[in-house]
C-alpha cells in the first residue's frame, strides 16, 4: 500500500515538474543566481570523486543559518569527510558560500522524482544525509533506505498546523517517517506530534533548538560596534532594526515609524531589512512615497546619518545589524507567516519586539516573552507605542536586552546531543 502511495505521489510530481520549472523561470528573472541551478535540480552534479561524504539539507536562509555552528563542528568531528550542503533558493545559497567558501560543497536540491533523486545519488553517494528541520521528500529519504543511507532529521520542528495538513496524507506520511534513523527535535511539543504521525519513539531524541547554539566571534562584536558608531554619526541618534520583513508587512512598519518621527524630538534610525532580495527596490521606492529620506547599506558613499531609513539590501550582514541596533523588531510576525529566529538579537542582549504571528518559533517566544525580553505587538499602534515606551526608557531596553542574553546562554547545548545521534550512525 506504502508503494502504491508514493508511485501516485511520483505521478503527481512529474506532472508539477513542468510548473515548478516555470516558476523558476519567473523568479530566475529577478534573482539571477537561480538560472546556474538547473541542472543540479535534476541530479546532474559533478561526481565527488568517491571521497566519503555527507549530505546536509537546508531548505533556506534560516534552516542554513541554524547549520553554520553544526557544519563548523562537522569539520573539526570529521576531518576525513567532505560536506555537502544542498539548499532551494538563491539567498540560502548565497550565504552558504558566503559563510563556509570553499570549505564545501554546494549544489540545488534535486526535485524529488525517482529518476532524478537516483541520479543525484550515484554521484553523490553519501554516508549520511542531514536534513534540517522540517524538510521531508518522500522518494530522497526511500532512495536512502534502499542504498542503506542513514537519514538524521536535525533540529527538527512540526507546528499543530503542518502537524495537521500530514495527518491528511498519512499514508503516505507514515512510511516516511518510519524510515528515518532518527529525529532530534527541538522541543517536546514537536516530539509528541511527530510521535502521532507515526515515528517511532526509539528514533526520538529532545535536545532544544540549536540555534541557541551560535557564537559571536570578536571580529563580529567590534564590527558592529563600528558600524553602530558610523551609523549615529554625531547625533548619537537610536537605531531601530526591522529585520526579515515580508510583503505586507513594511507598509505597517513605516506606519509605525511615522508615528514615532512624530512625537520625538531627536526621532531614531529606521534599518529596514527584507527577507528576500528580489523585494529590495520595492520596499526602496515604498520607503520613498512615503516621504522618508532612504539610502540604501549597498551605496557606500549614502550620507546614512541624514537619512530616516537604511535599507538593508545586502546578504550576510543580518547577525552584524542585530549587534548595532537598539531594538530589534524580528518581522515575519505581523503577517500570517509564523515569525523568523529571534535567538539572534537575543545573543546580542538586544530588546526584541515582534507581532502576534509566532508559529514557527512558538516555545522560543514563550520563552523571552516569559522572560521579559520580548514584547508582542498587535497592531501598529501597539507597535509605536511600545517602541516609544523603549525609546525612552533605557533601563528597561537594558533590563530587557539583559534577560534576552541570559535566557539565549541558558538554552545552548542542543548542537552536543546532535553530534552524538551523528555519531552514531556514521559508527555504524
Amino acid at each position: 500500500m506504502a508503494k502504491l502511495i508514493r508511485f501516485l505521489y511520483s505521478l503527481l510530481i512529474y506532472a508539477l515538474t513542468p510548473v515548478g520549472v516555470i516558476v523558476l523561470l519567473f523568479y530566475a528573472i529577478r534573482a539571477p543566481g537561480l538560472r546556474s541551478g538547473w541542472a543540479q535540480r535534476f541530479g546532474f552534479i559533478s561526481d565527488l570523486n568517491n571521497k566519503k561524504t555527507i549530505w546536509l539539507h537546508a531548505v533556506s536562509v534560516g534552516e542554513t543559518l541554524a547549520a553554520v555552528p553544526l557544519v563548523k563542528a562537522l569539520q573539526v568531528q570529521y576531518p576525513q569527510y567532505r560536506i555537502i550542503i544542498t539548499c532551494m533558493t538563491e539567498t540560502a545559497s548565497h550565504r552558504i558560500r558566503t559563510v563556509f567558501g570553499e570549505s564545501v560543497e554546494n549544489t540545488y536540491a534535486p526535485f524529488d522524482t525517482p529518476d532524478v533523486v537516483a541520479r543525484f545519488l550515484n554521484r553523490l553517494k553519501p554516508e549520511l544525509l542531514i536534513i534540517m528541520e522540517t524538510e521531508l521528500w518522500p522518494n530522497t529519504i526511500a532512495a536512502c533506505q534502499r542504498r542503506k543511507i542513514p537519514v538524521i532529521l536535525a533540529n527538527a520542528r512540526l507546528s499543530q498546523k503542518s502537524a495537521n495538513s500530514y495527518k491528511k496524507i498519512s499514508p503516505l506520511i507514515k512510511p516516511m517517517l518510519q524510515s528515518l534513523h532518527a529525529v532530534v527535535a527541538q522541543h517536546k511539543s514537536d516530539a509528541a506530534r511527530f510521535i502521532e504521525l507515526g515515528l517511532p519513539e526509539q528514533a526520538l531524541t529532545i535536545s532544544g533548538n540549536i540555534k541557541f547554539d551560535l557564537t559571536l566571534d570578536e571580529q563580529t562584536k567590534n564590527m558592529a560596534q563600528l558600524v553602530s558608531q558610523q551609523w549615529r554619526g554625531s547625533t548619537s541618534r537610536s537605531i531601530l532594526l526591522a529585520a526579515s520583513t515580508r510583503r505586507g508587512e513594511d507598509e505597517l512598519i513605516l506606519q509605525a515609524f511615522r508615528q514615532l518621527v512624530s512625537v520625538l524630538e531627536k526621532p531614531p534610525l529606521l534599518v529596514l531589512v527584507p527577507r528576500h532580495p528580489e523585494r529590495f527596490d520595492s520596499v526602496y521606492e515604498l520607503c520613498s512615497r512615503a516621504g522618508f529620506s532612504v539610502v540604501k547599506r549597498s551605496d557606500k558613499d549614502a550620507d546614512v546619518c541624514r537619512a530616516d531609513i537604511l535599507l538593508g539590501d545586502t546578504m550576510g550582514e543580518l547577525m552584524l545589524f542585530y549587534g548595532a541596533c537598539d531594538i530589534a523588531f524580528v518581522g515575519g510576525s505581523l503577517v500570517p507567516n509564523g515569525g523568523h529566529n529571534m535567538i539572534e538579537p537575543a545573543a546580542w542582549g538586544v530588546p526584541i519586539i515582534s507581532g502576534p504571528h509566532l508559529f514557527n518559533f512558538s516555545e522560543v517566544s514563550q520563552l523571552l516573552i516569559g522572560g521579559d525580553a520580548m514584547l508582542v505587538c498587535e497592531n501598529t499602534t501597539q507597535l509605536a507605542e511600545q517602541t516609544l515606551d523603549l525609546l525612552q526608557n533605557p533601563e528597561r531596553r537594558q533590563s530587557m536586552g539583559k534577560a534576552a542574553k541570559q535566557i539565549a546562554e541558558e538554552n545552548r547545548g542542543a548542537l552536543a546531543k546532535l553530534l552524538e545521534q551523528i555519531d552514531d550512525q556514521l559508527q555504524q
